[in-house]
């Protein structure tokens, strides 16, 4: 059983779909007036990782989100730019998607844009004022939050507390505080301004409110109520609190059944801000650093959990990440290598791992999608499988136990949306410039780096048969400088990635 911690409910609860083996989940997508940086990408990554592993238990998922493309950031950064909102929208849009795909996140079934379901937004605000939680003044519609009993429990705020703390806040009498009813109240639809994008309604000309949108549109292509709500810890106050309180005060139900919330991104233990100038855009560290190295990282903290992210630690996750990868191509050696000799390995025991290690991992992602404890059940596996592997030549009758181990491995890291499969198929991915060193010291004449890599081994094996080791040492130390390592392993050398 699934267990969720329900932002809500502040504890765990076991999770039970509304429609038996069907997930609806919505996650809040970005505003696109710039391109994301890395504490938005550790939400989107939490949430992908999330859906893959309910597609992986065998859920069928139908995951939505939106992008914000009308809003006072767009707006004014295309001021700044001379050049309209919906130009800057669409080339934040396409820059969005790109970095997601660039990280391995999977695209949503649904991406609405709110430009694009303005009729959708109406119909709702329509809803709320002919149930007397929404009012007009001059254009402008705004949601009456004491009319929701409800609002508050999302984020754990009492309603009477806010409004003595908002009315300190309030304008000088000439603000839009006093336009409303009370001070809690906040904009569904935002009448028109000049040289702003606006959209014909019942209230005359203007635009949607931010916290409408999300409501509009999860109930347009999930229905209500739906399985989960996501977003970043950030949206809870006010953006969730306020979507759920206006869709449940519309429909008079449920509007999701399960709030989730993904900590917050440090730099170095302080928080992310242009002004302390640790402001890290996503497309920028991908030009440092593999995806998957990334992924790992945040991988490597429970979602809900503050990650402090710095190059120290992104190192540190793709080295991990090389372990994993380096346990794959070995266990593809020994399979490749296997010979007709008596079973050196407890073949038995490593079945009942691999199965143990399946399940502990499903166990750990069961309670709250707790990905640092999965990725521990598979590091644990992986020095058991080396410590039986090492230093022996296989059985063939030990393949069908080894395979099935590869596959465990790559099944669980696929499961957590890092694929070790291909470079598992392929061997290392040697830099290029194994094919320089090969011509040199091996007179190699091709192009091809693992081609250049076989012709060092050769040409160190036959320096060594000629006790030329100043050959072989060179070999030896022209790889380790591009950061490769030679193994001496039962069934003969390899390179492999240090």
């Amino acid at each position: 059983m699934i267990r969720i911690y329900n932002t809500k409910e502040r504890a765990k609860a076991d999770f039970e779909a509304i429609q038996r083996g069907h997930v609806g989940m919505y996650v809040c997508g970005p505003t696109v007036y710039n391109r994301i940086h890395i504490g938005n990408a550790r939400t989107f990554i939490s949430f992908d990782v999330i859906r893959r592993y309910l597609l992986w238990r065998g859920f069928d998922v139908t995951f939505v989100q939106n992008v914000t493309d009308v809003d006072d950031k767009i707006i004014n950064r295309a001021n700044e730019e001379g050049r309209s909102a919906a130009e800057v929208a669409a080339e934040y849009t396409e820059a969005f998607i790109a970095d997601m795909r660039a990280v391995g996140v999977m695209d949503p079934d649904v991406r609405p844009k709110a430009t694009e379901e303005i009729p959708a937004m109406i119909e709702l605000i329509s809803e709320l004022v002919e149930g007397g939680h929404a009012y007009e003044v001059e254009g402008d519609v705004y949601f009456s939050v004491r009319s929701y009993p409800g609002y508050g429990q999302l984020s754990g705020r009492n309603v009477d507390e806010m409004e003595s703390g908002h009315r300190e806040l309030r304008s000088d009498g000439q603000g839009l505080e006093d336009r409303k009813r009370d001070p809690l109240d906040f904009a569904v639809w935002k009448a028109a301004k000049p040289g702003e994008p606006a959209w014909e309604s019942p209230w005359g000309p203007g635009r949607p409110g931010w916290h409408i949108e999300c409501s509009a549109m999860s109930r347009k292509y999930l229905g209500l109520p739906f399985d989960i709500h996501g977003g970043g810890a950030d949206l809870v106050f006010p953006h969730h609190e306020n979507e759920r309180a206006q869709s449940e005060a519309a429909c008079g139900c449920t509007f999701a059944n399960y709030w989730m919330h993904g900590g917050m991104l440090q730099i170095n233990a302080e928080k992310m801000s242009k002004s302390l100038g640790n402001f890290m855009l996503l497309h920028d560290v991908l030009e440092a650093t593999r995806p998957e190295a990334l992924r790992m990282l945040m991988l490597q903290t429970h979602y809900r959990s503050p990650l402090d992210f710095s190059e120290e630690r992104l190192a540190e996750a793709d080295a991990a990440l090389v372990r994993i990868e380096n346990a794959v191509r070995g266990l593809d050696w020994a399979i490749e290598h296997a010979q007709d000799v008596p079973s050196p390995l407890d073949t038995r025991a490593l079945i009942d791992r691999t199965r143990e290690t399946r399940t502990a991992f499903i166990v750990a992602m069961d309670d709250d999608f707790n990905t640092c404890a999965a990725l521990g059940t598979v590091f644990t596996f992986i020095g058991e499988v080396n410590a039986q592997v090492a230093d022996k030549t296989v059985s063939l009758t030990d393949v069908a136990a080894l395979k099935q181990a590869r596959q465990a491995i790559v099944d669980l890291m696929g499961a957590l949306g890092i694929s070790v499969e291909a470079p598992a198929a392929s061997g290392p991915a040697f830099p290029p410039e194994v094919v320089a060193l090969a011509k040199e010291w091996a007179g190699y004449a091709g192009e091809s780096p693992a081609e250049a890599a076989d012709a060092l081994l050769a040409a160190r094996a036959e320096a060594r048969a000629n006790k030329q080791w100043d050959v072989a040492d060179g070999i030896r130390d022209g790889l380790a400088a591009l950061g490769l390592a030679i193994e001496d392993t039962p069934q003969g050398p390899r390179v492999s990635l240090a």
